[in-house]
């Protein structure tokens, strides 16, 4: 639906994860276009990295359009230019100073931006109390909010589209669109009863171990291999070089096939389609849970393992039952230590390989709570409403 406002939003993204920052910007401003019906310039600072995730990115030019979006290379020296009515620092980027002095010209003419810092994701505790926080410049007197994303009704919600659901479901629907999706990435025909599994993840020491464990696995197990960071080590574990898109390898019932950069519009099936999903940073790891299937999430390595306290609220959250009227009963104890302790190895958490047997044991109960758990935080408000409802309310 759109806005009853249909403002102008400047969004700044600098491209730190590879995919991760700009996969969320780059969906949110598509979304503020389609469905809120504002103008939005988005500037970043890798148009290369950016072009992974829509191919007709053109990384040498200076300012282009899809979707509706105005895509603007984010450059020194930045050139001045008017201020948005909405400016949106994404992940603690900063805006240039140039634009940072019109921001104060707007203010002094009475009409300063709604400025806001959209922080990364989490589910520690400490979120929902910072949300809509505060903070003024100390020389310009300019107000600046921090939103964070977040899965209780204190923080701003997930990425979301108002069709999402639908489309997941029409999908699963129809053997026609799935055949057509699975043939379109130059795959073969599934083996009959196989488990498959999509691999996108960081380095990981533990890789080998688990490889190993789904060649012994008890029925064929296929793993989809986008290209990125993991997929040399996976050729390496076949004694390969490489594992190029179209290429494909088998030990034991393990058949992987290596997969084209997937782009994000194609992403979504990708992960609809599999059993299990292992998915790495931000924006991965929310589509996985809107695909409503078990999934793995391989967290951003931090200094000082900062990043198991976030791993960890996440799963206090995720493994506690769903209150949902229609709900399956609460996870029994096995599927909760089952996932909790992959999760942890996996994320090198300790130096032991993970148990494959007791997490593979318990996918029917996790793939049941997935989708209660898609659906419970699938019923708050998204993300990009929030972004609009908030700024709505600022501009003057």
């Amino acid at each position: 639906m759109v806005s009853p406002r249909a403002l102008r939003c400047d969004i700044f993204c600098t491209v730190v994860d590879n995919y991760g920052d700009i996969g969320v910007c780059w969906r949110l401003a598509r979304q503020f276009a389609r469905e809120h019906g504002w103008q939005v310039r988005l500037w970043v600072d890798d148009l290369k990295s950016f072009a992974r995730l829509r191919p007709e990115i053109d990384a040498d030019r200076a300012a282009q359009t899809f979707d509706g979006v105005d895509v603007r290379r984010w450059g020194a020296p930045f050139a001045e230019c008017a201020p948005a009515e909405v400016v949106i620092e994404a992940f603690a980027c900063n805006v240039p100073d140039p634009y940072l002095r019109a921001m104060q010209a707007q203010k002094t003419a009475g009409k300063p931006p709604a400025w806001i810092n959209l922080e990364y994701l989490s589910a520690e505790d400490w979120v929902g109390d910072c949300h809509l926080q505060r903070s003024v410049h100390p020389q310009l007197g300019l107000a600046k909010t921090f939103f964070f994303p977040g899965f209780t009704a204190k923080t701003g919600g997930l990425a979301r589209e108002n069709d999402l659901f639908a489309r997941r479901d029409t999908w699963l629907a129809s053997e026609d669109a799935q055949n057509a999706d699975w043939q379109a990435l130059g795959l073969p025909p599934k083996p009959e009863h196989a488990l498959t599994i999509s691999l996108f993840a960081y380095e990981n020491a533990a890789l080998p171990s688990l490889l190993d464990q789904w060649a012994a696995h008890d029925r064929p197990v296929v793993c989809l291999a986008p290209q990125g960071r993991i997929v040399p080590a996976v050729a390496h574990y076949f004694g390969r070089e490489a594992l190029p898109p179209g290429a494909s390898a088998t030990r034991g019932a393990l058949t992987v096939h290596g997969l084209p950069f997937v782009p994000q519009d194609r992403f979504d099936a990708l992960l609809w389609g599999c059993d299990l999903n292992f998915v790495r940073g931000e924006d991965s790891f929310v589509r996985a849970q809107w695909a409503a299937k078990p999934f793995v999430w391989h967290i951003y390595p931090q200094e000082d393992d900062a990043h198991r306290d976030k791993l960890d609220a996440f799963l206090a959250q995720y493994l506690a039952h769903v209150p949902a009227p229609d709900a399956p009963p609460p996870l029994a104890a096995p599927a909760v230590e089952a996932l909790r302790t992959f999760w942890h190895l996996w994320n090198g958490f300790a130096q032991v390989r993970p148990n494959w047997p007791a997490l593979s044991a318990q996918l029917p109960a996790l793939a049941h709570h997935a989708r209660a758990w898609a659906a419970w935080i699938g019923a708050r408000s998204d993300l990009a409403q929030q972004l609009a409802r908030f700024a709505e309310n600022q501009v003057k």
